[in-house]
């Protein structure tokens, strides 16, 4: 996880327009298991979940997957119950 920690340190908070988040995201080179995992159960997706919360295109990122409706992994920060969850509340509120 260093490693992960130290790019964070040389990433601005500004939000990359376009696709670029893709290429300067903290997940690029890591180990896809980790924002895959096996299972539904939530609790296997804390590794990254706290890798995203160290990235700096984290938003963009998990606006990519609401609009695209992911359905697997973790993106943004948020696994696909998650991000179900948030596209419901925005419906109710639109």
């Amino acid at each position: 996880m260093s490693t992960v920690l130290e790019r964070s340190r040389t990433k601005t908070a500004g939000g990359p327009s376009g696709m670029k988040w893709r290429t300067i995201g903290l997940c690029k080179g890591s180990d896809t298991m980790v924002f895959y995992p096996d299972s539904d159960d939530d609790s296997l997706a804390e590794e990254a979940k706290t890798i995203c919360s160290l990235c700096a295109v984290r938003k963009p990122c998990l606006e990519f997957a609401l609009a695209n409706r992911e359905k697997h992994g973790v993106w943004g920060g948020l696994t696909e119950r998650e991000r179900r969850r948030v596209l419901r509340q925005r419906r109710r509120s639109a």
